[in-house]
């Protein structure tokens, strides 16, 4: 058995079948049907059951993923280790995080990890926290800034952020007129909102099942410009970070106030894999989020004034 081998299977089990793992690896499907026969010679032990043209994997297959994963891990920790001992931080670091992150918190971060790591080559995922999560386990991603909470025990978080969620309406709507929202106003208002099952959304959700407020939601999304987009056109009114909507209300494109006696927060963290040490580009991650954290417009002042721009 050998890495090679390891790789081919864990490149199995992400796509799903052999034709498909030669293009990922780029080799023929015989040459990987050939290191697969190998090694159920060796092991004495099937690693795959056809049926047609699918594969599916046997527990020893998936012992094996999982081995891999362990070793790669290792692999990478080492690497680690030789990286930390020169000066210049070189190499890739993958990075994930959902729609709101990547559009207005990584931008000023790899602005600056370009700045002062200037080798590092940095790539980027756009996904939901779940797949993210798998991402990092896998080690496919090094690091995902989420939204809290991740209950993964091979997972570390680090709470960063704490964003607050406010209303969000078209500056002619008639909300944009009272001095104060209060719960009561919204139960007949229809709803753009994010994902049904999102960290944000169950936020929302509880706020909802807090006041007894049944929402009407005429659309859910997890992608922030769409939400924006849809309460420009009047289709509904949202819930949305601050920072997804800050230049727009200092420009009267939105109206945005919190909500009487509720203060709607969402906590955001980095998450990566649980190691027996945490690499040199990590800790270089986290310094890198500290020096421009104080950069983002997580909230608006305590006393937030109420903006109206021009009817559309």
């Amino acid at each position: 058995m050998d890495l090679r081998q390891l790789e081919i299977l864990q490149a199995i089990a992400e796509t799903g079948s052999f034709t498909a793992c030669g293009r990922k690896l780029h080799v023929s499907q015989s040459a990987i049907s050939r290191q697969i026969l190998l090694l159920e010679e060796e092991l004495g032990e099937p690693l795959f059951l056809r049926v047609g043209r699918q594969v599916r994997m046997t527990p020893a297959a998936e012992s094996l993923v999982k081995l891999g994963q362990r070793v790669f891990q290792d692999v990478r920790d080492t690497v680690g280790t030789i990286t930390d001992r020169t000066r210049t931080l070189r190499g890739m670091l993958r990075l994930a995080g959902g729609m709101t992150v990547c559009l207005y918190v990584f931008p000023p971060l790899l602005k600056h990890l370009r700045r002062v790591h200037p080798q590092l080559d940095v790539r980027l995922t756009v996904a939901a926290a779940g797949r993210s999560v798998e991402e990092i386990r896998s080690g496919r991603v090094d690091a995902g800034l989420l939204t809290l909470p991740v209950d993964e025990s091979d997972v570390v978080t680090v709470p960063v952020l704490r964003e607050e969620l406010l209303l969000v309406t078209r500056p002619s709507h008639p909300l944009a007129r009272k001095h104060r929202i209060l719960p009561g106003d919204l139960s007949d208002q229809p709803f753009v909102l994010f994902e049904p099952g999102s960290a944000t959304r169950r936020v929302i959700d509880l706020f909802f099942l807090t006041e007894k407020i049944e929402p009407t939601i005429v659309m859910d999304t997890e992608n922030v410009e769409i939400i924006k987009a849809m309460v420009k056109t009047g289709l509904g009114i949202g819930i949305v970070p601050y920072q997804a909507i800050a230049r727009e209300v200092r420009g009267g494109q939105f109206f945005c106030a919190r909500i009487e006696g509720h203060e709607l927060v969402r906590e955001t963290g980095w998450a990566y894999a649980r190691a027996n040490r945490v690499p040199r580009m990590i800790h270089e991650l986290l310094t890198a989020f500290d020096a421009i954290k104080g950069r983002l417009q997580l909230a608006p002042g305590k006393a937030l004034r109420i903006r109206k721009g021009p009817a559309p």
